[in-house]
């Protein structure tokens, strides 16, 4: 055999050759996971490029081991790829999404990159990919490759992970720097490295391939670098193990101490190291400095007090403080590990004196509007890991410590947004579809806190939960109140959608499920007796509409521009022009067979339909435009391609059925493969999304203490509730049914609304098994059965989209369910009343039972 290192480009491009998947080798499998984590390198190497560190090392991606084919010759060479495959895929499916995204813009720059890399111009069939995978992934990947829409279909991995770039491709590409593209581009073929094995034709491919793949239990970063460090002090090892060691490893896990490690590398100056690298840049500083047994105790000495810093912020209760400390648990809360680089720094300058408590509390107070401002203007996370990396080694040197930290987040392009973004925001953002659950909740707090209530609310002990004054099923007389602000422009149901998910219609309460969809005038009595502040001010109000749900939101907003601090002026503001981006990015995402309209687009954005409209008919290159259709599911009148092509309905109308979507007998589109603006907000929030408000999704079981409602007695009374005695039979005969085939029944934590999931697996949470639906009471709606297709595709073996195809057909074939198949994306319902023919029972029964069988056969296929 010979190996060398080899970039991408010098692998695939020159002379017409091809690549060939072995049969024998498992089909495209690479997941989310994997391409997130590929996505991040191609990212890191892009950004060296930009700022022209040509000289920095390249970004080793792995091996690929190839031997000749059998059909090999000479002029046209042929190489088994033994193994590699899933790395030379999704390189290859990348620059196919590159290829298409600058098609209309740069269609020179496209064909250079089809012909250089993806197919052998002269050759024809097969011979014209550059790349062969196994037959069960040709087709989808010769249409990818080929530009071939209607074969484009999206019931595989290849399809997956080629919708995958394109998103990302929207996400990354700035209209004001067009070279981002190719600099991405330029990333994947000469940043990225392989080290190519070359097989004579008289090696054992199969042994290679099986020695290659025979891995036995990885060690972790912080197990290679403590054994680094321990083989460099033959004299000292035993002294520092016992003084310093011992005690961090009994203070920390092993992921906490390779975190620390990390963090240390961090706030010495190293912001673009990431965590799988931490092994290598350690060793690799050490070795540069030609470190010595006391430059390595002092290493670890100076962990180990580092590691006392570290442990507030994973314990805020070991915090003396009572500022510092609140401010710590409010960070907890809102799961913001991001933030640890800066927070380790500013601990780490006050036990050095640069800073005393109440400094350090209105660091964390800067730290903390950084977050909930962004989260509230719903500016996009992705960069924040690099912005609080960037802190240890740009924090301004000639102010004190709080004021350097506020200066530097609010620098241009860190997006702090100020007072008037923020009020405007609150305004007509859809609060309650962005960031996590506890997070809305947080926000929510911290606005009641403000009040200053002479008796305030123990939020760590009260159940509350976020609750809708407008409900978001409104009846006949929430619909006829709005209808007298309504306008020729927009319809009260438009209305509604616009501002029922906005900050200013938003409370907490325990009474969640009392409340429900009644009238205003039967909440207010509930909400006259509650607690908490800002409910008591929503009962004083005559009505609620449009109007009072403003007020509130600027009420709302003058206490947030006080709790939050504003970042400095004079620094830039981010432009508007990001709340068009996260309608680029969501459309990018639709899944095969969907449409969605443009109130519902609007809806997601906190924004009106024809403001939506103009900008889809005036901006060129939005990925799926022509899916967004009016709310009766027809081709806008006003509908104009933005980029030189055919016009006309007819042309449109057979690109959404190119994409799968279905017509009704009218011409409209099939409202059931409608997404609505909540669909739209559960795409782009994928697998982290929350299942129920203000629901501990991780809590499972039934048990409570003596004398108290258990979880499962409190599912069926809330499920009786709403729902027919003839329902609330057929959902305890379907759970017997699901514990008598080996499934148990987890229920969730919600005091005011609960759940129930049908496990499969160890107990311990959900995340520890898997589950094919969970069932919610209806509060006022009918009780529903969710279908947790998007959960399910993280884990095995559902991570093939094939079964949960099949699984949507079976759930089908019940009398009154018709999901379409753009929702396997999704979590659609399905109603619990259906369960009350015994028919639909035993096919669901019979769809449960393939289920579990699909699932334990997993290690076996």
């Amino acid at each position: 055999m010979q190996a060398k290192e080899a970039l991408f480009a010098d692998l695939v491009q020159g002379r017409a050759q091809q690549f060939q998947v072995p049969l024998y080798q498992r089909t495209y499998s690479w997941t989310e996971k994997h391409l997130k984590q590929l996505w991040g390198d191609i990212l890191e190497q892009a950004e060296l490029l930009e700022s022209a560190e040509e000289k920095a090392s390249t970004h080793f991606l792995g091996s690929v081991v190839l031997a000749p084919s059998p059909q090999n010759d000479a002029t046209f060479p042929r190489w088994l790829v033994v193994d590699g495959q899933q790395r030379l895929t999704t390189l290859s499916l990348a620059l196919a999404a590159i290829r298409d995204h600058v098609a209309d813009t740069a269609p020179v720059e496209a064909q250079r990159i089809d012909e250089q890399y993806l197919i052998n111009k002269w050759k024809s069939g097969n011979d014209h990919l550059r790349l062969l995978p196994t037959q069960a992934d040709r087709k989808q990947f010769a249409a990818h490759v080929r530009g071939s829409l209607t074969d484009q279909g999206a019931g595989s991995g290849v399809a997956t992970a080629y919708a995958f770039f394109r998103k990302k491709l929207v996400e990354a590409d700035d209209p004001a720097t067009p070279q981002d593209v190719f600099r991405i581009e330029q990333a994947i073929t000469s940043r990225l490295a392989l080290v190519a094995v070359t097989a004579e034709r008289g090696d054992n491919v199969h042994r290679i391939f099986e020695s290659l793949n025979n891995t036995g239990l990885k060690l972790s970063q912080a197990d290679l670098l403590r054994n680094y460090l321990f083989m460099r002090l033959p004299a000292r090892g035993e002294h520092v193990y016992e003084t310093y060691w011992l005690p961090l490893q009994d203070s920390l896990g092993n992921d906490e101490l390779e975190q620390l490690m990390w963090l240390q590398l961090v706030l010495d100056g190293d912001d673009r190291v990431r965590r799988q690298d931490l092994y290598a840049a350690q060793q690799k500083r050490f070795e540069e400095t030609q470190t010595g047994e006391a430059e390595i105790e002092e290493y670890i000495r100076e962990l180990h007090r580092r590691s006392a810093h570290f442990r507030r912020l994973l314990h805020p209760e070991e915090e003396p403080d009572p500022a510092v400390r609140a401010a710590l648990r409010r960070l907890d809360a809102w799961q913001a590990a991001v933030t640890y680089p800066a927070l380790m720094l500013l601990f780490d300058r006050r036990e050095r004196g640069e800073l005393n408590c109440s400094e350090t509390a209105r660091a964390l107070a800067y730290i903390e509007s950084f977050l909930v401002r962004r989260m509230i203007c719903r500016v996009p996370t992705n960069n924040l890991n690099r912005i609080f990396q960037s802190v240890p080694g740009q924090l301004p040197l000639d102010v004190p410590v709080a004021e350097g930290l506020h200066r530097l987040l609010s620098s241009e392009n860190r997006f702090w947004p100020d007072d008037a973004e923020l009020r405007q925001k609150i305004r007509t953002a859809p609060f309650y579809q962005y960031g996590r659950w506890q997070q809305r909740k947080l926000v929510l707090q911290r606005l009641e806190e403000s009040y200053g209530h002479l008796e305030p609310v123990d939020f760590t002990a009260a159940q509350l939960t976020v609750e809708h004054v407008m409900p978001q099923s409104p009846g006949d007389e929430w619909l006829r109140a709005l209808s007298e602000e309504a306008d020729e422009d927009e319809t009260a149901a438009e209305l509604h959608a616009r501002f029922q998910h906005t900050l200013g219609n938003l409370t907490l309460t325990a009474v969640n499920a009392e409340l429900s969809n009644h009238p205003f005038d039967r909440k207010q009595d509930l909400l006259r007796g509650s607690h908490l502040e800002m409910n008591r001010r929503i009962a004083d109000a005559e009505r609620w509409g449009v109007r009072e749900i403003l007020a509130r939101a600027d009420e709302l907003a003058d206490r947030a521009m006080v709790l939050w601090p504003a970042p400095l002026r004079g620094v830039g503001r981010a432009e508007r022009s990001r709340d068009w981006q996260l309608a680029h990015q969501v459309l990018a995402t639709l899944p095969n067979g969907t449409w969605t309209s443009y109130g519902d687009l609007a809806a997601f954005l906190g924004s009106g339909a024809q403001a939506v409209g103009n900008h889809l008919a005036n901006t060129p290159g939005v990925v799926n435009a022509y899916r967004v259709l009016t709310s009766e599911g027809k081709i806008s009148d006003g509908f104009r391609w933005a980029t030189p092509q055919e016009t006309g309905s007819d042309d449109v109308r057979a690109r959404l059925a190119a994409d799968g979507v279905r017509f009704t007998a009218t011409g409209a589109a099939d409202p059931a493969q409608r997404l609505t603006d909540d669909d739209l907000a559960a795409l782009l929030a994928g697998t982290d999304d929350d299942r129920a408000d203000g629901e501990d999704t991780a809590q499972v079981g039934t048990a409570g203490t003596p004398g108290e409602e258990t979880r499962a007695e409190r599912f069926f009374r809330q499920l009786a509730a709403d729902d027919s005695p003839g329902t609330v039979e057929a959902v305890r005969v379907l759970f017997a049914h699901w514990e008598a085939m080996g499934g148990w029944i987890g229920h969730g934590a919600g005091h005011v609304l609960t759940s129930a999931y049908l496990m499969l697996g160890e107990a311990g949470g959900p995340g520890r098994g898997i589950w094919p639906m969970t069932l919610y009471p209806g509060a006022g709606r009918g009780g529903t059965a969710e279908v947790v297709f998007q959960y399910m595709a993280v884990r095995a073996p559902f991570t093939d989209r094939a079964l949960r195809a099949e699984l949507l057909t079976r759930l089908n074939a019940l009398d009154g369910v018709d999901l379409p198949e753009g929702k396997l994306e999704l979590r659609p319902n399905i109603r619990l009343c259906l369960l009350e023919k015994e028919r639909n029972r035993e096919l669901l029964t019979e769809t449960l039972t393939w289920f579990r069988d699909r699932w334990e056969s997993r290690g076996s296929s």
